[in-house]
């Protein structure tokens, strides 16, 4: 693989392997390094890349390695302002819409943040970046249906508060998913 071809298959993917990996470091310039990293190890390995049936799957992995070398060698950090990589509301939105939307967010959010890891990488590898079973199974280290399962227990624990806090309210519910 050549300097052309690294730019156009590699460099595009710089937006998930960052959103990935501000996940599970939980800090915007920890993230931000550990992508240049990943990107120096990539083209380390340029020769070897087109080996691999899928290169953003193998690049996801190298990534969730990577960062969870990371959070090994110090103490564990809390996520205070993740972003799900989208913009939370539009402008054609009211305020009050706006208000609520952030809290349902901010709310979603504080839930997702209170699964185990696995869970927490499982739903953002497939609802927030969209990735395919197969490719979250490769990057996860993980059989297909354990993955499913994964999914499954992790989008349960979310509808479950989800549920409680419609019913009691959010003050009720501060331990989230604990």
């Amino acid at each position: 693989m050549d300097a052309a071809e690294f730019k156009e298959k590699v460099i595009p993917l710089t937006g998930k392997l960052y959103h990935f990996a501000r996940l599970l470091l939980k800090d915007n310039a920890e993230a931000e390094d550990t992508v240049q990293e990943i990107f120096l190890k990539l083209w380390k390995l340029r020769s070897e890349l087109g080996g691999y049936s899928s290169l953003e799957a193998f690049a996801m992995r190298i990534t969730r390695n990577w960062c969870l070398d990371r959070l090994k060698a110090k103490k564990p950090l809390y996520i205070e302002n993740y972003s799900f990589g989208h913009e939370p509301f539009s402008d054609k939105d009211n305020p009050l819409r706006m208000l609520e939307k952030t809290d349902q967010t901010s709310i979603i959010r504080k839930i997702i943040q209170a699964l185990p890891e696995q869970q927490q990488s499982v739903i953002q590898l497939r609802d927030i970046e969209g990735l395919e079973f197969d490719e979250i199974a490769e990057i996860m280290d993980m059989n297909i249906n354990a993955v499913r399962v994964t999914l499954s227990r992790a989008r349960s624990k979310i509808r479950e508060h989800l549920i409680k806090i419609g019913e009691y309210g959010y003050s009720a519910n501060q331990n989230t998913a604990r």
